[in-house]
């Protein structure tokens, strides 16, 4: 991140903003869940970025889960040891991720020494404060999820996984228990008032119902047993008790800690609660936002919140749950083998580039509370209409005519010359001089979506923009206009002001659709000579100043200036065939 510039518009400290996604499991290879809500992250830290400008104080984490049950047989059915069975798959999701062109600014791994070591400790202070206690537990376990379930889940769900649909098992353990009723007043009370924010509204009232139903004591250890299948030394075990191995979900909720224990990061997480918002080191400051699938809410939106208050830490501030894909109107499974893969997300990016992949799961994916469907005749219709046809057509057009009439430079114009329109009866001149005041109202928006986790929304105000750009040139018709302008200044002067306007306004759509689409935009800056990034040649170089200082319409700083060069360049975005096949992996 560049050092920081000074700014009237913003204050001197930018809150810190911390976005994680859940650590996933690392049996598998990557699919389009993991990528998707590691996706949803890096757009809102992108977003925080640019609104932030060059002061933002932004951590995006992201990692993969190791000590799973799950990972050990896996491994064994792989024929090598869980260490290299993590190894492999962990290097997987850095692969995929890095595709994916993500920014995150950290990924952990729960087998590296500096998670284990502080979550034991963590783990360590919990049982100092009480919180923590030996105890005998009877109940249902969902070994496909490794979770423990209530008798009330269980019955509810016929004694299967609600998420998976295989059978639960009957135990009887002597484990260690996390008193999680004490605080259920406590958590019933943040969650009404939206001290922790559960978003969308459905989660939050799902989570409140289940509370209402009473809070059970959380297993948080599991006995090693002399024929476990794990080798010595596999995961985490219990401060004092060698015997016991903290269960996977309590130790890998500890890792949005441990990433930033850290004295340079520690602001990210205050030890405690209060303090000045804007003040470096000042405890309470930072927005913390927990991005998940809606099958992990309990242990992020319940059991972690109450850890953190029996340790004396805040709370985060916003748990986020979206929903699922389904793969062409049908429900993503193994056995079906239709799960869209990696692979599957590189062939799109292949033929219509990774932009469009990411601007098609941002607008389009499960964000809300109802699942979405991967379908590729949607696709294609939403690449054409928003990508193709829309900010790729349109910066197409307005380049095209500024090298034709104006020899690929913004021209000068007297802007009290009026721009007029022919209609079928007179002419109507336009007014442009209120237009520019829609952007603060814009920028205005796009804060509160990002703040309110409503991504697709402010993404979808630069579609708005080059919505109003494409209806203007349709009514100024700027190519009739110059088959009259030679020897006329004033029409010349309206040509130049029609052009300056519609770029200007595809400049500003363009700092909108940036978080989705850094690559692609990053490039139209280029172009057309834009000083957006702190380093042009990087998309992820960070930003010169804050979204509301960019996003000034014509005003000199970050404006199209006369005489700048507007290079034509490919299309963005060509048109896509619907009548094609669907790329292949």
């Amino acid at each position: 991140m560049p050092e920081p510039t000074d700014s009237t518009d913003q204050p001197d400290m930018p809150r810190p903003r911390y976005f994680t996604t859940p650590i996933y499991y690392v049996n598998d290879r990557p699919h389009i869940g993991h990528c998707y809500t590691t996706l949803v992250a890096d757009v809102a830290a992108r977003a925080a970025r640019l609104i932030d400008g060059p002061k933002a104080d932004v951590f995006f984490l992201t990692g993969t889960d190791e000590h799973a049950e799950k990972v050990v047989t896996s491994a064994a059915e792989h024929g090598m040891p869980p260490i290299e069975w993590a190894d492999l798959n962990a290097q997987r999701f850095k692969d995929a991720f890095a595709f994916m062109g993500f920014s995150h600014d950290d990924f952990i791994r729960t087998t590296e020494d500096r998670h284990k070591t502080r979550a034991a400790a963590l783990i360590a202070d919990l049982m100092d404060k009480g919180a923590i206690e030996l105890g005998d537990y009877e109940g249902w376990y969902d070994p496909s999820q490794e979770e423990y379930l209530t008798e009330t889940v269980a019955k509810e769900n016929d004694f299967k996984s609600p998420v998976t649909g295989r059978p639960l098992e009957k135990r009887t353990e002597q484990n260690y228990f996390f008193d999680l009723p004490a605080h259920e007043d406590w958590l019933r009370a943040q969650i009404e008032s939206d001290a922790i924010r559960i978003l969308p509204e459905a989660r939050k009232n799902e989570v409140l119902g289940r509370i209402k139903q009473g809070l059970n004591r959380v297993p948080v250890s599991r006995r090693i047993k002399d024929d476990d299948p794990a080798p010595e030394g596999w995961g985490v075990t219990m401060p004092g008790d060698p015997e016991h191995r903290v269960y996977v979900w309590i130790e890998a909720l500890c890792n949005y800690i441990t990433a930033i224990d850290t004295p340079e990061r520690a602001h990210y997480w205050p030890n405690s609660s209060g303090g000045d918002p804007l003040q470096p080191g000042g405890a309470g400051q930072s927005q913390v936002t927990h991005f998940m699938a809606k099958d992990i809410i309990w242990f992020h939106a319940v059991i972690w919140p109450a850890m953190l208050h029996a340790m004396g830490r805040p709370a985060p501030s916003t748990v986020y749950a979206h929903a699922y894909w389904i793969a062409e109107g049908q429900k993503m499974s193994k056995s079906l083998g239709n799960f869209i893969e990696i692979d599957q997300l590189r062939a799109y990016a292949d033929k219509f580039s990774l932009d469009a992949v990411r601007w098609y799961l941002m607008t389009q994916g499960p964000l809300g509370a109802t699942d979405s469907d991967f379908a590729h005749s949607r696709f294609v219709e939403v690449y054409n209409a928003d990508l193709a046809n829309g900010i790729g057509n349109s910066t197409s057009r307005v380049s095209n005519m500024i090298d034709k009439y104006f020899g690929g430079r913004v021209a000068n114009f007297d802007p009290s010359v009026p721009v007029e329109i022919e209609t079928e009866h007179a002419f109507v001149e336009v007014e442009l001089t209120n237009h520019p005041t829609h952007f603060a109202q814009w920028v205005r928006e796009s804060v509160e979506g990002c703040d309110n986790c409503n991504l697709a929304s402010s993404l979808r105000l630069g579609i708005t923009i080059v919505e109003r750009v494409d209806q203007f040139i349709s009514d100024t018709r700027p190519f009739s206009i110059a088959k009259k302008r030679e020897g006329d200044a004033r029409i010349e002067s309206q040509l130049a002001m029609i052009l300056f306007y519609s770029a200007e306004m595809l400049r500003i759509a363009s700092l909108f659709l940036y978080p989705a689409m850094p690559e692609k935009m990053a490039d139209l800056w280029r172009r057309w000579n834009c000083d957006h990034l702190n380093d042009p040649a990087d998309h992820n170089s960070g930003f010169k100043a804050p979204l509301a200082e960019l996003a000034q319409f014509g005003d000199g700083g970050y404006s199209l200036k006369p005489g700048q060069k507007i290079t034509k360049g490919d299309a963005l975005f060509m048109r896509a065939d619907p009548k094609e096949d669907p790329p292949s992996a």
